[in-house]
């Protein structure tokens, strides 16, 4: 009596393909993935691949084939949330690295609402504001919690800053204004400011608090950050030029560099907010 056996079945990445190059029919194989069950099987639904496809989040292993980068640590998106409240506002923030761009911000004054959109939509992140404050009086006290808040959530969701870019610079044109960002995450708050205003005012809110935002959040995040102007003549654009470069650089900074494998981007070994 003669024994048959089934053939096994190709994976369908496995299956040949004719050579362009000939009317000859030459076929390549394909290496195949390995196999759990045996060949020899009689039952052709044991024939499934040993290596099943899996979900791994941006911020998953470094480690893999040569072939292959992720980020070092699959510990789930960087997020830092925060509250703050003093006799003069009370503020909520909640930011989100690896967001999609979701912005949710009502802090009172809509300008900065607007601002704060740019910076969620451009950087991608999800960016949640909630705040109240002693707008009857002015806008000042809302302005600078609000970005002390946004600079300390942004500390606590960058935590070690193992495998980021750590740098980041972008030029953004709008219209007429074009302004230019670069910043270093460096852990040393320093603002290089450099815009010209040509109004006071931009609706109800005063231009001068543009520059008190960023050097609020410099404190809390400690950040370096040079922002300069290169031009621009209506105060509307150049502020919002300004957000949206660094809306783009930030998220150039905080994305991760998979060339370093999860190691701090310091030739000292460290980040330190001091």
């Amino acid at each position: 009596m003669e024994l048959t056996l089934p053939q096994p079945q190709l994976h369908p990445k496995c299956l040949p393909f004719p050579s362009p190059k000939s009317r000859v029919s030459v076929f390549h194989a394909t290496p195949c993935p390995p196999f759990q069950a045996s060949i020899f099987s009689t039952n052709q639904r044991d024939l499934s691949p040993l290596n099943t496809p899996r979900s791994i989040s941006t911020p998953a292993l470094l480690a893999g084939n040569n072939n292959t980068s992720v980020s070092p640590i699959d510990s789930g998106d960087r997020i830092g949330e925060v509250k703050r409240v003093t006799k003069e506002t009370n503020v909520s923030v909640k930011i989100n690295l690896d967001g999609s761009g979701i912005a949710d911000s009502s802090s009172g004054i809509p300008f900065l609402d607007h601002m704060l959109d740019q910076l969620a939509s451009h950087g991608l992140f999800d960016v949640h504001v909630k705040a109240t404050g002693d707008v009857h009086i002015d806008d000042h006290h809302t302005n600078e919690d609000v970005a002390l808040a946004i600079g300390t959530a942004l500390l606590q969701a960058l935590g070690d800053r193992k495998g980021i870019n750590r740098f980041g610079n972008f030029s953004a044109p709008l219209d007429e204004a074009l302004v230019h960002v670069s910043l270093d995450l460096s852990g040393r708050p320093h603002l290089g400011y450099d815009l010209d205003l040509p109004t006071q005012r931009v609706g109800t809110y005063d231009t001068q608090l543009v520059e008190h935002f960023f050097q609020s959040l410099v404190n809390t995040s400690g950040m370096t950050l040079h922002i300069r102007q290169f031009s621009g003549s209506n105060s509307h654009h150049i502020i919002e030029a300004t957000f949206k470069a660094f809306a783009r650089a930030l998220r150039q900074a905080t994305e991760y560099d998979t060339r370093r494998r999860g190691t701090i981007p310091s030739s000292k070994g460290v980040l330190s907010r001091s």
